[in-house]
């Protein structure tokens, strides 16, 4: 006969007192805000469906007008990007403002900072995997790539430069506009970023006297290094313009971003 024999050390139900640790908070709020923005079917559209239909144009078009998967496919990776740090951010960040939502997470151990990280995370997150998604898509299609060993480097360093740029952009956009204007004002930008902003053609293709002004802007300058890491080629200056704007989009996003409508 088997008898029960009471445990040695008591079981302790009492839950803690204190808040889970601050990386732990951060992380599961990059979650959450990852995959409500991957919900989302506009942008869901926005960040993948698209760059994956002008990469598999690309690949159909097979020479054509010019169009090839190693000239379209650096495009489409900046245009994913773009996407992600500015257009989905700009638009959720507005409507959780509008609702409150900001206000009442700001108020909670996660605070403002952590806020912030877990938002910049998300998109970190998601602009990874679309560089790595449409890259190997690309791939398959036969985007080949020949960067220059002094292109990495710059590579690199732009990356998380224009991420940065776009989502300080996308806050002060959030920040200033109501919802309704930064939905519109948002798509507006993605498409002039798109079409005239250096992402889907080459500055080189501009007319003479608007090429000065497309390399400096961000989309232009992170298209830039995109296209001659594919080629080979070496740009420095696009760089320093996107240094240039990280620090101007810091700022601008330091004074007009509210919590509150």
């Amino acid at each position: 006969m088997i008898v029960d024999k009471p445990l040695d050390t008591p079981l302790d139900m009492t839950p803690g007192s204190g808040p889970a640790r601050r990386t732990a908070m951060i992380r599961n709020h990059a979650r959450t805000e990852a995959k409500l923005i991957l919900r989302n079917g506009e942008q869901l559209m926005v960040a993948l469906l698209i760059p994956l239909g002008l990469l598999v144009f690309g690949h159909i078009a097979d020479g054509r007008y010019g169009i090839t998967e190693n000239t379209i496919a650096p495009n489409v990776l900046a245009l994913a990007i773009w996407s992600s740090c500015f257009t989905s951010l700009a638009i959720s960040t507005a409507f959780e403002r509008r609702y409150g939502v900001l206000e009442r997470l700001s108020a909670t151990p996660l605070g403002h900072s952590g806020l912030l990280a877990g938002k910049a995370l998300a998109i970190t997150m998601i602009a990874t995997g679309q560089v790595l998604l449409l890259g190997a898509v690309g791939q398959l299609l036969g985007w080949r790539i020949q960067p220059s060993p002094m292109q990495w480097p710059v590579l690199l360093l732009a990356l998380p430069l224009a991420m940065f740029v776009f989502a300080n952009l996308a806050l002060a956009m959030a920040g200033l506009l109501r919802a309704e204007a930064t939905l519109a004002f948002a798509n507006i930008l993605y498409l002039v970023g798109l079409v005239a902003g250096g992402i889907m053609w080459p500055v080189s293709s501009f007319p003479h006297w608007a090429q000065p002004v497309v390399a400096a802007t961000p989309t232009g300058a992170l298209g830039e290094v995109l296209r001659h890491w594919t080629t080979g080629g070496v740009t420095w200056s696009s760089l320093l313009v996107l240094v240039v704007w990280a620090i101007v989009a810091h700022l601008i996003a330091r004074k007009a971003f509210r919590w509150t409508s």
